[in-house]
C-alpha cells in the first residue's frame, strides 16, 4: 500500500490498482512517482509472472489531476519539460515491463488514462466504460502518451480522436485497436482477467518476457533485413537450448506438466 496505490500478490500475480477514486484516478506528482516505482520494482520480480493495472471507483482514469494542472499553470518552460518527462518515463516503464500488463478498465478513460491503457500489453473493458483523448479542448496535446496511443490505434485514427478530442465508447476502442476483450459487467471483467493470468501463468516464464521482448523489438524494425532474420534465428536457438525451452518440449512429447506449473 502506497499514498495513491494498493498492490497485491496472488498465485505468482501481482495487482497495482489506482486508489484515488475521489479524484477519479487522476494523475498527480505522487501517483507518477508511486506508478514508476511499482512497475520498477515488480518487473525486475523473478516469482511473479504478469501485472494487472486496475483502479478503484467508477472512472479508470481521468486523465491529469485538477489540483496538479493549477500548478502547472504558473511553471517555467524548463518546469513543465521536467514534470513531462516524469510522466514519459513511467509510461516507458509500464510499456517496457519485462512481464505481461494487463489493464483492467472497469470505468471511464480520458486523456492520460488513455495512455496508460496504451502502454498495457493486454486490455480487458467493460461495455459501459468511456474513452476520450481530451487534450485538444485545453488547448492541449497528447504528446507524452502519443507514442504509446498511435502504436495501439494507428496513425489514421489518431489523426482523428488527437484533434476533435471526442469522446468514444468502448466498442468503438476496441474496433480501434485500444482495447482486445468487451465484457458486460464488472463480474464478467473479473472473470476474464482471471483467465488471462491463468494462461500467462501457464506458459514458460522465460519465454513469456521473451515473446514480449520479440514483439517490441520488432514493432520498432520498420524492414525485415538480413540482420533482422538472423537476429530472430539466434533467439528461437538461444530458447531451444534453455533449460526452459528443453523441458518444455521434453513434457510436451512425454505429455507430462511442464516444471513450471
Amino acid at each position: 500500500m502506497t499514498a495513491t496505490l494498493k498492490i497485491e500478490e496472488q498465485d505468482r500475480v501481482a495487482r497495482v490498482t489506482l486508489n484515488r477514486p475521489e479524484v477519479r484516478n487522476a494523475f498527480n506528482d505522487a501517483v507518477i512517482h508511486e506508478l514508476t516505482r511499482a512497475f520498477e520494482d515488480l518487473g525486475a520480480r523473478k516469482d511473479l509472472r504478469c501485472i494487472v493495472l486496475a483502479a478503484e471507483g467508477k472512472a479508470f482514469c481521468a486523465g491529469a489531476d485538477l489540483n496538479w494542472m493549477r500548478a502547472m499553470a504558473d511553471y517555467s518552460w524548463e518546469e513543465n519539460h521536467q514534470d513531462a518527462g516524469r510522466l514519459a518515463e513511467m509510461l516507458w516503464t509500464i510499456y517496457r515491463c519485462p512481464m505481461p500488463v494487463i489493464a483492467r478498465v472497469q470505468g471511464d478513460v480520458y486523456a492520460g488514462g488513455v495512455g496508460l491503457v496504451a502502454c498495457a500489453d493486454i486490455v480487458v473493458s467493460t461495455a459501459a466504460a468511456g474513452y476520450c483523448l481530451s487534450e485538444a479542448k485545453l488547448g492541449l496535446l497528447p504528446a507524452t502518451i502519443g507514442p504509446y496511443v498511435v502504436k495501439a490505434m494507428g496513425e489514421r485514427q489518431a489523426r482523428r480522436w488527437f484533434t476533435s478530442a471526442e469522446r468514444f465508447d468502448a466498442a468503438t476502442a476496441q474496433r480501434l485497436g485500444l482495447v482486445h476483450e468487451l465484457v458486460a459487467d464488472l463480474e464478467a471483467l473479473d472473470a476474464k482477467v482471471n483467465e488471462l493470468t491463468a494462461a500467462l501463468c501457464a506458459n514458460g516464464p522465460h519465454a513469456v518476457q521473451a515473446c514480449k521482448k520479440l514483439v517490441l523489438d520488432l514493432g520498432a524494425e520498420p524492414h525485415i533485413t538480413e540482420k533482422l532474420r538472423d537476429d530472430t534465428a539466434r533467439r528461437i536457438a538461444d530458447i531451444r537450448a534453455s533449460a526452459e525451452g528443453k523441458a518444455g518440449v521434453q513434457s510436451f512429447l512425454t505429455k507430462t506438466p511442464a516444471p513450471w506449473l
